[in-house]
């Protein structure tokens, strides 16, 4: 086939520019011609928390990719709508996450399905994104209904995008029942080899001898740090080898959480790295660490979760929106409340109790499960109804 992924790609860096570019790879792989179109502009710099969109590492190689849309120009989307039109894929997706891009993906599918052979099947991470406004009531039903069929990456994304169908008023019976599958993230497998804690230690900077979990990403409020901060200031004295590393840029301010660290007497247990971890680096992080903690308020799915998968990390996470669908409690982690008590509990258990040899077993097993033929197949199955 002939497939348009339209969303963020190379040169803007993150997680979500690094699925589209490995999706992009998979299809590829299987003999399909792939061209990924991302963004000349595509968070205005207002609207951007961090403190840069672009990535430093180098183009992937072997990948088509073009710089076509802007995300706040209408004009624009008429233009790229035309000329997906014209392109005639067989198939576009457009790779969907939040509200704001919801005007222009609805505008560009409703133009490309006009040639008579072009499916638009939406790759949605996020149908209700974890920090809600009034642009989601507004403008994703818009996208919702401009669609032939919908890949989600959880169960619990199903379902929003049944609830957004189900506001869309007069909703004519074929357009509820567009084919809609769930196919979970799959494994990000590009990071290199997994290092040995001594090795990734080393190349850290940090001692060998202490015991790591790592938060990892980029911390906003909805990830739960507080929660994990509270949790560990609860248990520092009972394992006193244990430390924390906070991995990623801020898009919080920092200085409530280092309040925080001091609140709870964390200050010499707490490894902050405030900053944007380049994909060179994740293999040094994931390698020191003995745990991977994920406290979440809310969720849909996780791609921090894939990378640990990956690197075989044993897990916590709360259980909120799809991370208990994938971490199970007690055999490869943990997936627990969304509290502080909850989380401080399961730190016990699985320090003072050794269980990270047969946790990882467990991992090994269950990561064959999330593979990127998986979420291919999802969207051809998706074409075939």
């Amino acid at each position: 086939m002939k497939i348009i992924l339209l969303g963020t790609a190379y040169p803007y860096r993150g997680g979500l520019a690094t699925f589209n570019e490995r999706l992009a790879r998979q299809f590829a792989e299987e003999g399909h011609e792939v061209e990924l179109w991302t963004f000349t502009l595509q968070y205005p710099s207002f609207l951007f928390p961090g403190k840069t969109q672009y990535s430093t590492e180098e183009a992937p190689a072997g990948l088509t990719i073009r710089r076509t849309l802007n995300s706040c120009n209408p004009f624009n989307w008429l233009r790229v709508g035309r000329a997906v039109r014209k392109a005639a894929p067989d198939l576009l997706i457009c790779c969907y996450w939040m509200a704001f891009f919801a005007p222009a993906y609805g505008l560009i599918s409703r133009l490309a399905r006009r040639n008579g052979k072009t499916k638009a099947v939406a790759l949605v991470h996020n149908m209700m994104p974890h920090e809600p406004s009034v642009l989601d009531k507004l403008f994703a039903p818009y996208f919702v209904k401009s669609q032939d069929g919908f890949v989600a990456l959880s169960d619990s994304v199903v379902k929003d995008i049944e609830k957004v169908e189900a506001k869309i008023s007069n909703l004519k019976c074929e357009i509820s029942n567009r084919p809609k599958v769930s196919s979970p993230h799959p494994i990000y497998d590009h990071y290199g080899e997994r290092m040995t804690k001594e090795e990734a230690c080393k190349a850290l900077g940090l001692p060998e001898d202490r015991q790591y979990m790592l938060f990892f990403g980029l911390v906003r409020a909805y990830k739960g740090l507080d929660l994990l901060l509270d949790a560990f200031g609860q248990i520092k004295d009972q394992l006193p080898e244990l430390q924390l590393i906070i991995a990623g840029e801020f898009y919080e301010h920092e200085d409530k959480y280092r309040a925080q660290i001091e609140a709870n007497g964390l200050t010499d247990r707490v490894i902050l790295r405030n900053e944007f971890i380049p994909d060179a680096d994740l293999r040094k992080y994931f390698g020191a660490a003995d745990l991977i903690v994920q406290p979440y308020k809310t969720a849909t799915q996780s791609g921090v979760t894939q990378v640990a998968f990956h690197f075989e990390k044993p897990m916590l996470v709360t259980n909120v929106g799809g991370l208990g669908e994938i971490v199970h409690d007690h055999k490869m982690g943990y997936a627990c409340a969304p509290g502080a008590d909850a989380i401080a509990e399961d730190l016990l258990d699985y320090f003072n109790n050794n269980r990270q040899a047969s946790y990882t077993e467990y991992l090994k097993k269950e990561k064959t499960k999330y593979a990127w033929s998986n979420m291919t197949a999802a969207f051809l199955n998706i074409l075939s109804e």
